[in-house]
Order: C-alpha cells, then structure tokens, then sequence
C-alpha cells in the first residue's frame, strides 16, 4: 500500500531546529519526487521543499532558503527535513508527498499524504 509516515515534529522555540522524517512504504521511492509541505490554521496549504529522485536537484520556498535542508536516503526509503533557525511562521502542520518522477509546485500534483506532523515554534 503507498503510505508515506511523517515524524519528528515537536514544540521548539524560535532559533531552535527540527529534522522530520517522512518514511515511505509500498511503492518505489527511488522513482518519485518527495516533496514537503505545510498548513497552519486557517491559511492555506505551501509547498515548503521538495527533492529529486536522486537527491541532485532541491527545491526551496524563499522564506525557508538558507535554513531549511532536504535529504533522502532512497536505501532507507526516507526523506528528511532539516529545519534551523526556526520562526513562529514556521508553525503548522507538515505533511509529505510523492509524486512521480519530477518535483511540482502544484500540491495537487502529488499523492499518498502523510498524516501530518505538528511543528510549533513558540518561546
């Protein structure tokens, strides 16, 4: 079955950091672009980072650049999200995806959601 698992949210303070995992299962990892996203009450969804299938290639959403990595580590069917330097709008709930072949700014373009991960940046 395609899942996708998210872990490692948690409640931090501002300037802290975070990685989230997001283990894959039931399908070829190694064939999809993993992107993350993220939704905090009452906005909507925003693609935050997404990576190639091989890892070669990244993408960032400017207000994460510089502070956020993405990793993957296709052996393990796992892909990462380091998060540092951590601000209060970087609150909500993370969520991965995959989508076949190539990343997409589109959420729409993306399948088998995780259940989220709770991240909450607060002194």
């Amino acid at each position: 079955q395609f899942q996708l698992v998210e872990s490692g949210g948690g409640l931090v303070q501002p300037g802290g950091a975070l990685k989230l995992s997001c283990a894959a299962s039931g399908f070829t990892v190694n064939h999809h672009a993993i992107g993350w996203f993220r939704q905090a009450p009452g906005k909507e969804r925003e693609g935050v980072s997404c990576i190639s299938r091989s890892g070669d290639t990244t993408y960032f959403v400017d207000s994460v650049k510089g502070r956020f990595t993405i990793s993957r580590d296709n052996a393990e069917h796992s892909v990462y999200l380091q998060m540092n330097s951590l601000k209060p709008e970087d609150s909500g709930t993370y969520y991965c995806a995959a989508r076949p072949w190539f990343c997409s700014g589109s959420s729409s373009d993306f399948r088998a959601w995780g259940q989220g991960t709770q991240v909450t940046v607060s002194s």
